[in-house]
């Protein structure tokens, strides 16, 4: 990124040994490559079925860019958005954990990850543009946009509901926030009174994971539920909602998963003094 716009310089990537991929892609002159997540042919119920056809996209967490390659194929026009090895992951603080060294095999980590986002997008020639970043600091020059995508991120986030607030300023429409259903440790006695997973996940509940005792995880903060997540976006003012389910290949496991899609209702967010595009 330089000093007169805030979208990153395409990197040249040659070496797929220096990429890391967060999903499994079939790349195209390259053939398939594994990662954590395989959505291939669920995109849509990832994204809760939203029509994105025309629509200018804010992606958060594009990681190495599947959804974000898979919008485009819907016709959308898509700016990613994540962190590089500029920036520090939203490590949690453990007293007499000395995290420097996880720090640094973190950024490493993520510089592999936008390797394999700059791999896949010249493969693809895609069109995307991708800013780097903290997303508690969005910059101004990157305008608005229809639509905002939060892909299983606000779990890895010290403050999810700021990161929502500062990605929902700049959406005229819609938000899209989809994360993996968990259980989110209720009393056996208090789970009796739910039948099925959903249901359980109807309790507008956020549980805080770090365990002092283990000193873990070091990079994963909460579990929320989806009606946490609705009246989170209700308050920004997105307050026709809707929430579906859907299963998603996480390894050899498939991981129950649910979407919150929030309309905007009220006034839109004023236009930023740069262009759309």
């Amino acid at each position: 990124m330089d000093s007169e716009t805030p979208y990153a310089s395409p990197r040249t990537v040659t070496d797929l040994a220096d990429c890391y991929f967060y999903h499994t892609m079939d790349i195209p002159g390259h053939g398939l490559v594994h990662g954590e997540w395989d959505l291939r042919e669920r995109e849509a119920s990832y994204l809760g079925h939203v029509e994105l056809k025309g629509k200018r996209v804010l992606e958060l967490g594009t990681a190495s860019g599947h959804l974000c390659f898979a919008m485009e194929r819907m016709g959308a026009e898509v700016v990613g958005y994540d962190l590089s090895d500029r920036q520090e992951w939203d490590i949690v603080p453990f007293a007499g954990v000395d995290v420097r060294e996880h720090i640094a095999r973190r950024k490493e980590h993520i510089r592999r990850l936008n390797n394999g986002f700059w791999f896949a997008h010249r493969a693809y020639r895609s069109a995307a543009k991708v800013v780097y970043g903290s997303v508690y600091e969005i910059p101004d020059g990157i305008g608005t946009f229809d639509v905002c995508t939060l892909g299983s991120i606000l779990l890895h986030l010290r403050d999810p509901f700021l990161a929502l607030q500062r990605a929902t300023a700049r959406v005229r429409d819609t938000v899209i926030v989809t994360d993996v259903i968990s259980r989110p440790g209720l009393p056996a006695a208090l789970q009796a009174l739910f039948h099925g997973i959903e249901s359980v996940t109807r309790i507008r509940l956020i549980r805080f994971l770090p365990s002092a005792a283990r000193g873990a995880p070091l990079d994963t903060w909460w579990a929320l539920t989806p009606s946490t997540i609705v009246e989170m976006v209700r308050v920004l003012g997105f307050t026709d909602t809707r929430v579906t389910y859907s299963r998603h290949r996480h390894g050899p496991r498939e991981m129950p998963m649910f979407t919150v899609v929030g309309r905007r209702t009220g006034g839109a967010p004023e236009p930023a003094d740069t262009p759309r595009a």
